[in-house]
C-alpha cells in the first residue's frame, strides 16, 4: 500500500504541477493571441492531465483512508471515507482540493479557458497542507504552509514551462527560439531563486538542521538525490541560457537538452513524493 500511495502522489504531483506551469508560461512566452498548433496540443495534453488528477486525487484519498482505518483497501466502506473526510485536517484539505479538480475537469469540457490558470493556481496550492506542511500548528504551522505553497508554485511553473518549451522546439513553423528562450531565462531566475529559499526553510524547519544526517539514510538519502537532480536541471538551465545564440541552427541538440531538464524535473517529483511517507527526523 506504502508503494501505491507514493505512485499516487506522482502522478498527481506531475499532473497539477505540469498544468499549472503550462498555464502560466503560455502568455509569458507566446503572448495573448492565438497560437493554434501549440494550443491544440496543450489542449490534447491538459485534458488527460485533469483527468489523471482527479483519478489519482481520489485514488490517495483511499489510500490514506485505508491507513488511518489500519485496514485493506479493499476493505474500506463509505463511512470510512466520509469521516476522514470530515473529522481530519487532510480530508478536509482534500475535500476542497477534489472539488476544485472536478471544477477544471468541468471547465475543460465547456472550453472556459479564463478558469484554467486560477483554477489550477489554486489546486497546486492546495497541495501545500498535505503531508509534512501539516507538521505544525498555529502560526508556525501557517507559515510553512505558505513556504510550501510557493515552493510548489515555483517548481511548477519549472516543470510546466520546461514542457512547453518541449513543444515549441518540436513545432516545424518559425518560431522566435531565440526571444523566447530569454524570457524563459529571465522568468527562471527568480523560479529558481524561490526555489532554493523556500526549500532550504523546509529542511531548517522540518528537521531542526540546516541538512539532516546521517546523510546517506532515509530521509536525508532521498533529499540528497533529490538536491543532485536539481542540480543537474540548473546545469542544463545554464548551459541553454549560455547557447541561445543560433539556437535555431541547434533545434535539435536544443530540444533533447531541455526534454533532459524536463525529466530529471520529474525524477526529483518522484523522489519528493517518496519524502512525503517519510519522517523527516525531527
Amino acid at each position: 500500500m506504502a508503494t501505491l500511495l507514493v505512485l499516487c502522489r506522482f502522478l498527481h504531483f506531475m499532473a497539477v504541477l505540469l498544468m499549472f506551469g503550462a498555464s502560466v508560461f503560455r502568455p509569458l512566452l507566446l503572448g495573448t493571441k492565438p497560437q493554434p498548433a501549440v494550443d491544440r496540443q496543450l489542449a490534447r495534453l491538459t485534458g488527460p492531465l485533469a483527468w489523471l488528477a482527479l483519478g489519482s486525487g481520489v485514488a490517495w484519498l483511499l489510500l490514506i483512508s485505508a491507513s488511518m482505518a489500519g485496514s485493506d483497501l479493499l476493505a474500506l466502506d463509505l463511512a470510512t471515507v466520509q469521516l476522514v473526510l470530515g473529522k481530519t485536517f487532510f480530508g478536509q484539505v482534500w475535500s476542497v482540493h477534489l472539488l476544485l479538480n472536478g471544477l477544471l475537469v468541468l471547465s475543460l469540457l465547456t472550453r472556459c479557458n479564463r478558469a484554467r490558470l486560477p483554477l489550477t493556481t489554486l489546486l497546486l496550492a492546495t497541495l501545500a497542507p498535505v503531508g509534512h506542511g501539516a507538521m505544525l500548528s498555529g502560526l508556525s504551522g501557517q507559515l510553512l504552509i505558505l513556504n510550501q505553497a510557493v515552493h510548489l508554485l515555483c517548481v511548477g511553473a519549472w516543470l510546466g514551462g520546461l514542457l512547453l518549451l518541449v513543444l515549441l522546439l518540436r513545432q516545424t513553423q518559425h518560431t522566435p527560439l531565440e526571444e523566447i528562450l530569454r524570457r524563459f531565462s529571465g522568468v527562471g531566475y527568480g523560479l529558481v531563486a524561490g526555489l532554493l529559499v523556500t526549500g532550504l526553510i523546509n529542511i531548517r524547519v522540518l528537521t531542526g538542521q540546516f541538512w539532516p544526517t546521517p546523510l546517506f539514510s532515509g530521509f536525508a538519502l532521498i533529499l540528497l538525490i533529490k538536491a543532485l537532480l536539481v542540480a543537474g536541471m540548473l546545469g542544463l538551465a545554464l548551459l541553454n541560457r549560455l547557447r541561445t545564440q543560433d539556437c535555431q541552427q541547434r533545434r535539435g541538440q536544443l530540444q533533447a537538452s531541455v526534454l533532459l531538464e524536463w525529466l530529471l524535473g520529474a525524477a526529483a517529483v518522484a523522489a519528493v513524493s517518496l519524502l512525503g511517507t517519510l519522517p523527516p527526523m525531527l
